[in-house]
């Protein structure tokens, strides 16, 4: 008789804000231009370190059960080598993955943190931060804190970025302020390269139908 149906996809991440986002980005089936999929999110318990360091041994009894494995995590906290670039991790992880999922597994690393991928420049950000209607606005104040530069468009802490914004209108930070942005912030927006990463791999593996 043959085995249980796999699902399609299975995502190890790093902690629940990133579970989070993960579902709500896996859920927008039409921007991410792909096909209904079943899916399962993994937190590991050692977090960005326990990703980068133990994703193999924590995929490989799910190897059976998933046609595609993704790993997903901040470079920041990953205990790597401080010359070691994003694309180095990923290319990494993807070794050690090989070892079991042969070829069908990648990993996307946020450089330095998720939060990176927050700071678009949609005005969604702005609500679901709790600043539509804050005078300065939210890209003056980070400006004026330290946080942005002039001339660049995101901050170079993007997470401390984020804490001390929502701590500024007395909003406190949880998952389901990612799983809100993951679901309405522009994706055609955001140049992150992790992010790009994300969508061009789940793009690959989970073409729509028909095309």
């Amino acid at each position: 008789m043959p085995g249980p149906k796999k699902k399609d996809l299975v995502v190890l991440v790093a902690d629940k804000n990133m579970h989070s986002t993960v579902a709500g980005l896996l859920s927008r089936r039409e921007s991410l231009g792909i096909r209904n999929i079943s899916f399962d999110v993994y937190r590991h318990p050692a977090r960005d370190a326990g990703c980068f360091r133990g994703c193999d041994r924590f995929l490989q009894p799910l190897s059976g059960q998933f046609k595609k494995g993704l790993v997903m995590f901040d470079r920041h906290g990953s205990g790597c080598r401080d010359e070691a670039s994003r694309t180095d991790l990923e290319a990494e992880v993807e070794s050690r993955l090989a070892r079991s999922w042969a070829g069908r597994a990648s990993a996307v690393v946020f450089d330095p943190e998720l939060e990176i991928w927050v700071w678009s420049d949609s005005p969604h950000v702005d609500d679901i931060l709790g600043w539509t209607g804050k005078q300065p606005d939210l890209r003056t104040w980070l400006l004026g804190k330290g946080f942005l530069q002039t001339g660049h468009s995101k901050p170079d802490n993007p997470k401390e970025a984020m804490e001390e914004a929502l701590r500024h209108v007395k909003k406190a930070r949880s998952s389901s302020l990612y799983d809100r942005l993951s679901r309405v912030v522009s994706l055609d927006r955001c140049n992150n390269p992790a992010f790009l990463k994300f969508r061009s791999v789940v793009g690959n593996w989970f073409p729509q139908e028909g095309l």
